[in-house]
């Protein structure tokens, strides 16, 4: 064993619902507006259609969905759609919840599907903007449903603003 160094666990917990039907009813609201828009997605290069939802503090709902580009990198997901979104029609108002669900061509995605990296990074600099958590509710096309209180859960170890002081 090598003495000059010791390990740091890190552990996250998540609220697994056996359906959307287990939510409360403002939660399967939420998830449905991001089940909906998902039908709007612009996806024909990847047929991975993703919708999200955002719950602003002041009770508006913005939808979002994933738009895609033949030069991949200039495309959107729906998460960072709907808060960048939010963010403009509703400025200065903080995000309390995303609900984000997918659907894939050609098969059943029965497992929760997490944001991406670039999307964890944006809730959790709307986290830290407002200094308020934002529940994150997430959904394959149907199944179990993941929810988390915060972005840590999916973000343990998460770079912000406080570093750069």
């Amino acid at each position: 064993m090598n003495p000059k160094f010791t390990k740091l666990s890190v552990t996250t917990e998540f609220e697994v619902y056996g359906s959307e039907n287990d939510l409360n009813s403002h939660e399967q609201s939420l998830l449905k507006k991001a089940q909906l828009s998902m039908k709007n997605a612009y996806a024909p290069y990847s047929n991975f259609l993703v919708g999200a939802a955002i719950l602003l503090e002041n009770g508006e709902i913005v939808v979002g969905n994933n738009q895609e580009n033949a030069a991949y990198p200039s495309g959107l997901c729906a998460e960072r759609v709907a808060i960048f979104h939010a963010s403009a029609i509703h400025p200065g108002v903080p995000v309390t919840a995303i609900a984000v669900c997918c659907k894939a061509s050609g098969s059943v995605i029965e497992t929760p599907v997490p944001p991406c990296g670039a999307c964890r990074q944006v809730i959790a600099e709307y986290e830290t903007k407002y200094d308020s958590p934002i529940r994150i509710i997430m959904q394959g096309e149907k199944g179990k449903v993941y929810a988390s209180n915060n972005i840590e859960a999916l973000l343990p170890l998460m770079f912000n603003r406080k570093y750069l002081k």
